[in-house]
């Protein structure tokens, strides 16, 4: 659905030229759920807003559904942006326009008549849980309401692409469980890729199939969700997959440490620190455990602190490195 190929992004600051995206490299599938996340300052905004040429590159491509964004003329690409339509952090709903009158209002910039629009604002208030809502103002409506109705408005022109740009940020985690259902009921139902844009590790676990980790203005690591998680391999993925690092310092100090980390079906039910015990004698402490739930798969890691004896040590390597879905690689004990 969307390519994007060798994509760089400069702004003229006053203090010099900055790199906001430097030779981004994505390919995100039709009917996908795709995330983007880093951290504040990433380039992550800079990206989707580069996707429907709110920002246009310096260098690069961007092709969505085999339009070459770019050569667009200005009345083609406003007719492509109603197909990428886009949800925000801060809503942006027109508060002089009651929830009915705000979904209809794209519908009226593409002409489509009143009559229609009213209808289709009416079924789209249901699709998100608000057909009792039609009615009623922004300043009325709780945060989680305020971002259905603007779920409702992205869908008003039927488009391809969602962008989800922090959508998600201001709201508590109860609300934002309910309306990452709710995308994930749009994407299924009605088929249309969503792109998140994000710097929450929770919501890309529970929705996206896909992640692309941003850091610096550049693409560190991308793949499935399952496997960045159960195997970071960039610093950047590792910070967002572990945030709380490895607290070892007083705990064990000096000893060699090792993350394992397990899930997927071919995991063996045999408990790995009891059969390191028995199988080879090798005595680890648990350091840190964590589990999450995956796109419904189960994932988890813990940090090991090795035996003192090397000999020891390195059998418990060995035996880790052939444990059936498990995978393993060395911490730093700072």
């Amino acid at each position: 659905m969307i390519e994007i190929q060798h994509l760089t992004k400069r702004f003229a600051m006053a203090g010099g030229t900055v790199v906001a995206l430097n030779d981004i490299n994505l390919t995100i599938p039709q009917g996908d759920i795709f995330g983007i996340i880093g951290m504040s300052g990433a380039g992550k905004s800079t990206l989707v807003r580069c996707i429907n040429m709110l920002e246009r590159p310096d260098e690069g491509t961007v092709t969505v559904h085999g339009r070459a964004m770019q050569s667009l003329s200005a009345p083609e690409l406003r007719a492509a942006r109603r197909q990428i339509t886009m949800i925000f952090q801060q809503f942006n709903l027109l508060m002089q326009r009651n929830c009915l009158k705000n979904v209809c209002f794209p519908m009226e910039l593409a002409g489509i008549p009143r009559a229609k629009a009213e209808a289709r604002a009416k079924e789209l208030l249901e699709l998100v849980g608000l057909p009792d809502k039609a009615g009623a103002y922004p300043a009325q409506l709780s945060g989680g309401q305020k971002q259905r109705v603007a779920i409702a408005r992205a869908l008003a022109t039927n488009p391809e692409v969602l962008l989800c740009d922090e959508a998600t940020s201001a709201l508590d985690p109860n609300t934002t469980h309910a309306i990452l259902q709710l995308v994930q009921k749009i994407n299924a139902e009605l088929g249309i890729t969503v792109v998140v844009i994000t710097h929450q590790m929770s919501v890309v676990e529970e929705i996206c199939r896909h992640v692309a980790i941003l850091d610096g203005g550049s693409v560190v690591e991308q793949g499935e969700v399952s496997d960045i998680f159960s195997n970071p391999q960039s610093d950047a993925a590792r910070r967002l997959v572990f945030p709380a690092g490895v607290p070892t310092t007083e705990l064990l100090p000096g000893r060699q440490l090792v993350r394992v980390a397990f899930g997927g079906g071919t995991t063996t039910d045999k408990p790995l620190v009891a059969s390191l015990a028995i199988e080879c004698g090798a005595l680890v402490s648990i350091v840190a455990a964590d589990t999450r739930l995956v796109n419904g798969q189960t994932l988890g890691s813990m940090v090991l602190a090795l035996p003192q004896d090397p000999a020891s040590a390195q059998k418990a390597v060995a035996y880790i490195q052939n444990y059936p879905g498990i995978t393993m690689e060395e911490v730093e004990n700072v």
